[in-house]
């Protein structure tokens, strides 16, 4: 049994039997950044932190949207509430 592979084998992957595999996660976290993107700059003037935030939910894919979720929801600028 091969336990190391190299950069040349990649050419002998039967990526079709892989795809359906790959796919459902590949959508799932890009729903998750595109859902916590659009909840970001939905309500961006009584959120905090809203370029690291930003960052966290790009870079992170996901861990990113699900910290944002978690803790970045509960970031309110109480400033922007009193004046909105």
């Amino acid at each position: 049994m091969k336990l190391h592979y190299g950069f040349d084998e990649i050419s002998h992957i039967d990526w079709a039997s892989i795809l359906p595999i790959l796919i459902p996660f590949l959508l799932v976290g890009f729903l998750l950044v595109l859902i916590a993107l659009i909840d970001l700059y939905r309500y961006r003037k009584v959120r905090e932190n809203v370029l690291m935030w930003t960052i966290v939910i790009v870079l992170f894919n996901t861990i990113g949207p699900i910290l944002y979720f978690t803790i970045g929801r509960k970031d309110v600028n109480e400033r922007a509430l009193r004046n909105h």
